[in-house]
């Protein structure tokens, strides 16, 4: 059965901050977990370490700082995590994390998610096509 995609407007969402309250161990995590290198920078009074993206992209960071505080519950980012939702949901335990919702398929075209728990008690979630 052939995958058909679905038509999208232009992404709303510009920036996503991930509280941290240890952003060495928060980067840790993530680049174990996606295997990717964070940038790591000043943002007035916090630190943040940045997600690799290309223009014109929507990125985000971990930042720790004033008013970062990690809270179960709170915002979910969804994470890119292809090409293999199953392949970075493999990683989640070892990177320090945990997996408190599974695979899950959404409808036609639109892939899967799962989401986990990050090393700063942060639910966070991950998507893939495949």
């Amino acid at each position: 059965m052939e995958q058909q995609q679905i038509n999208r407007p232009p992404d709303r969402v510009v920036w996503f901050e991930i509280p941290a309250a240890d952003l060495d161990r928060a980067v840790r995590f993530y680049e174990t977990l996606l295997d990717m290198k964070m940038k790591l920078g000043d943002h007035g009074p916090s630190r943040i370490a940045v997600f690799p993206y290309e223009e014109p992209a929507t990125s985000g960071c971990v930042m720790d700082g004033p008013g970062m505080t990690p809270a179960p519950g709170g915002v979910v980012a969804y994470l890119n995590a292809s090409p293999s939702l199953d392949a970075v949901v493999a990683r989640v335990k070892a990177a320090g994390g945990e997996l408190v919702h599974p695979r899950t398929e959404l409808p036609s075209g639109m892939g899967a998610y799962a989401k986990i728990r990050d090393t700063e008690g942060n639910i966070v979630g991950l998507h893939a096509l495949a």
